[in-house]
């Protein structure tokens, strides 16, 4: 993808997105319904008017569940699954 940017974050609520000039984010990982949903959210929280995706099929979570629940949650703050 041009232009992307790939984060070897330390943990899994990354608390300096800031550092980056972020024009639209797209995310993917393990665990959906921890580490997913914490970024998604924080970085919807500090760049409200940018794109947000999560790639729901480049993801799982603890439980079926409980990444379909992750799934709701980020979809009713905004954030666009594909």
């Amino acid at each position: 993808m041009p232009g992307a940017i790939y984060v070897n974050k330390p943990n899994f609520g990354y608390m300096n997105w800031k550092e980056y000039n972020l024009e639209e984010v797209e995310l993917v990982g393990l665990c959906t319904d921890i580490c997913v949903v914490s970024n998604a959210l924080i970085i919807k929280a500090t760049y409200p008017e940018i794109k947000v995706s999560v790639d729901a099929s480049c993801c799982a979570g603890v439980t079926p569940e409980s990444h379909e629940a992750a799934l709701t949650t980020m979809k009713m703050c905004q954030i666009e699954i594909i």
